[in-house]
């Protein structure tokens, strides 16, 4: 499984992240988010960034202009759109986008099916905030384009292989603090995931 190291803040996390096996680190561009980076100190560190590793830059309710304007102003080379959006907003992205769903029950997780998407833990706060999605709502499903976040942490990613999904995204669940990653977590969450 391809691994997504979300919610960084530095440049000595991200290295560390990509050094352990990441193959995309997310920038929150949500200010209400305790992860926020803004697009000027998330270029910063992309432009430090070896090639090969998605720089994907997450957005809550924000326009399509805002969106090009930050992912270009950073670097980012993917936006991950984690809110409802009308079909106009995608068409006018200039940059590749996945979409985002925050399921509440199993018929969610089929939207978007021909689509890689995103599947993260409905909560009122944007964000899965380490909520779990139910795993079972899974089984019989073609996990093969979905990416799956929400309350995933080393002790529990090795337990979703058997659902072939294309990858997984973490934040929270290799945190020593919010924004700030532990290098154990890290290692331990990708080695777990792509072994």
């Amino acid at each position: 499984m391809r691994c997504k190291i979300c919610g960084i803040t530095s440049l000595h996390d991200a290295m560390m992240a990509i050094n352990a096996g990441a193959d995309a680190l997310g920038f929150v561009f949500y200010e209400k988010s305790p992860r926020y980076i803004t697009p000027e100190n998330a270029q910063k560190i992309i432009q430090e960034l070896p090639p090969f590793v998605e720089k994907v830059a997450l957005f809550v309710n924000v326009d399509a202009a805002s969106i090009n304007a930050m992912c270009k102003k950073s670097g980012a080379t993917l936006a991950q759109i984690h809110f409802d959006a009308e079909a106009e907003l995608f068409e006018a992205l200039s940059i590749p986008y996945i979409k985002v769903i925050r399921a509440q029950n199993k018929e969610d997780i089929l939207k978007y099916a021909d689509s890689y998407r995103l599947v993260d833990a409905y909560c009122e706060a944007y964000g899965g905030a380490g909520k779990r999605i139910n795993s079972e709502w899974f089984e019989g499903v073609d996990c093969s384009k979905i990416i799956l976040a929400g309350g995933l942490n080393p002790e529990n990613v090795n337990a979703l292989k058997s659902y072939g999904f294309y990858g997984v995204d973490v934040s929270s669940g290799v945190e020593r603090e919010h924004g700030f990653k532990e290098e154990s977590k890290v290692k331990a969450f990708i080695n777990n995931a792509k072994q």
